[in-house]
């Protein structure tokens, strides 16, 4: 196995807005949120609380993190090379956000980077804040604040396809789709996280969904690196 692969945590997070519905929030943050979706562009008379329900997960300061999923290759004892995958999920954002900086605090930071689909946009920036909002102190691996561009180590798929294409988003899915790579979405998609999360009070879909997110990515990334992907024997998942 390459070392450079042996070194990747590759990483999904799934979020939601912090409160059920809009009316829970307080009226301090229900005035932040009208100043936030000011800025958006709405369908004829959609009001805050519409916007709310459907946008509110995307920003750390109006949402909360239920799953982290996280995935990294490894070897067999026919020395064939696996990917095994570790779910963090639950309503305690401060416990699931302790695990997982448990975890990544046994990795070198100096050696681990981190992967994800669009991470540099999302994922990282999002574990950040609501570590800091949870009164959490970064590890090692996510402390990269101040750091010049250049200069963060962690690795974004949809970055790696832009080529310095700065303007250029591509799905994750889209990918998926051009590199033959089985899709991750099955029952549902991105959008639907917030409906099953409050509605259907069903977290572990939501958890096998993000958990599908993390293969493909690391699929992916062996894709672009002009390397076979993994069989699904070899994907192993631990709880």
């Amino acid at each position: 196995m390459l070392t450079e692969l042996r070194d990747i945590l590759f990483l999904d997070i799934e979020t939601v807005g912090v409160v059920e519905n809009y009316h829970q929030l307080s009226e301090r943050f229900k005035t932040q949120w009208a100043r936030k979706a000011s800025f958006f562009k709405r369908e004829e008379g959609q009001t805050d609380e519409e916007l709310f329900h459907q946008r509110a997960g995307i920003y750390a300061e109006f949402g909360k993190i239920i799953v982290i999923a996280i995935a990294k290759f490894s070897h067999n004892e026919k020395n064939e090379m696996v990917l095994k995958t570790k779910a963090f999920s639950g309503h305690d954002e401060n416990r699931l956000l302790s695990d997982f900086k448990t975890l990544v605090e046994k990795a070198d930071p100096n050696k681990t980077k981190l992967c994800a689909h669009n991470g540099k946009e999302f994922d990282f920036p999002y574990l950040c804040r609501r570590m800091l909002v949870n009164e959490i102190s970064l590890p090692p691996v996510l402390n990269i604040s101040g750091l010049e561009k250049w200069k963060v180590p962690h690795l974004d798929t949809m970055e790696l396809w832009k080529f310095g294409d700065y303007k250029h988003y591509t799905s994750l899915d889209l990918l998926l789709a051009l590199f033959g790579i089985p899709s991750s979405k099955g029952t549902m998609d991105g959008s639907m996280v917030s409906q099953v999360y409050y509605k259907e009070k069903n977290l572990p879909k939501i958890t096998e969904y993000c958990v599908a997110d993390v293969v493909a990515i690391a699929q992916l990334y062996l894709k672009m690196k002009n390397l076979p992907i993994i069989s699904e024997e070899n994907i192993i998942h631990s709880t």
